[in-house]
């Protein structure tokens, strides 16, 4: 175990703590302005990122059906068939990412159309699917795995130890929620009407009824959601996201401005625009993170039969 803390590590502590504080003095606000300032230059550094890496499956072009599936989401009025098509782009994305024949990837497709099929006839919640896994799901839950992962490979203590303030962070804010009060009172307006539907959601999976887009969930949220663009951007160096060539690089930095100033100018059509670029992000990310789920399930299983040998 590396015990070692470099300045990386206490830079990336200190934005956790930072953006922590800033989540309990101002959470409707950071929330909002996360998303929008924040929000668009990871969207589309990532996708730049990812195109350079055959978006993590066999054949580059399999991701425009990922793109044009987050595109058709767009257009779905009802969150139960978007969690549907959600949940079978995670699916195929996960198939696409094995690399295998078309003869085991056609045996894989149908199992999963079976197993799909299975999971409607026993009502499975398709629309927490929906509503959470683009969402809470993926900013804090697959930011965690990441994090895990990273520690894991590096065997770093440090890593480890960040893994345990984030955790701490989050049950601080669940435990002692911060206040209600909203500075600008229409960002809370704002918050609650595009991101009430996930305190909705997680109030169905925890049990807990009628939970509303307060202080609580809003300093949750605003927390995981601006954690998560902040490690993007401190990962640079390690991942090496930035290396693109400048005319991409320009193009990356003039959308994202455009796409920030375009919410100041129009919010609605503004965050319409965000809405199916963070979509498309998060579908064309699923290879990625199933790739990532099997090494991490690896790395369990032969910690495991290390332990059980010992």
């Amino acid at each position: 175990m590396d015990l070692t803390v470099g300045r990386a590590d206490l830079v990336h502590l200190g934005l956790m703590l930072g953006a922590l504080a800033v989540a309990y003095l101002l959470p409707f606000e950071l929330l909002l302005i996360a998303y929008i300032v924040l929000g668009p230059a990871h969207y589309y550094t990532e996708i730049s990122w990812l195109h350079d890496r055959k978006y993590f499956m066999p054949h580059r072009a399999s991701a425009i059906v990922l793109a044009l599936a987050a595109l058709g989401g767009m257009f779905i009025a009802d969150p139960y068939w978007s969690g549907v098509l959600v949940w079978s782009c995670l699916l195929g994305a996960g198939i696409a990412a094995l690399g295998l024949t078309s003869q085991k990837t056609a045996m894989l497709a149908t199992v999963a159309t079976a197993l799909t099929l299975m999971m409607a006839l026993a009502s499975a919640p398709f629309l927490l699917i929906g509503v959470l896994l683009p969402t809470f799901i993926h900013v804090s839950l697959f930011t965690l795995m990441f994090m895990t992962l990273a520690a894991l490979r590096t065997r770093s203590a440090a890593q480890f130890a960040l893994i345990g303030v984030y955790v701490l962070s989050v049950a601080a804010i669940l435990i002692v929620p911060p206040t209600a009060r909203s500075v600008v009172p229409a960002f809370a307006r704002l918050g609650e009407y595009y991101f009430g539907p996930v305190a909705t959601a997680l109030g169905n999976v925890f049990a807990v009824p009628d939970l509303e887009f307060a202080g609580r969930i809003a300093g949750l949220l605003s927390f995981v959601y601006t954690y998560h663009y902040l490690n993007w951007f401190i990962k640079a160096d390690v991942i090496r996201w930035s290396k693109m060539p400048r005319p991409r690089l320009a193009a990356v930095a003039a959308l994202s401005l455009a796409s920030t100033a375009f919410c100041f100018y129009n919010y609605t059509l503004g965050i319409t625009v965000l809405l199916l670029v963070s979509l498309m992000h998060v579908l064309l990310e699923f290879p990625l993170n199933t790739i990532a789920m099997r090494e991490l399930a690896g790395l369990a299983l032969r910690r495991r039969t290390v332990l059980r040998s010992a």
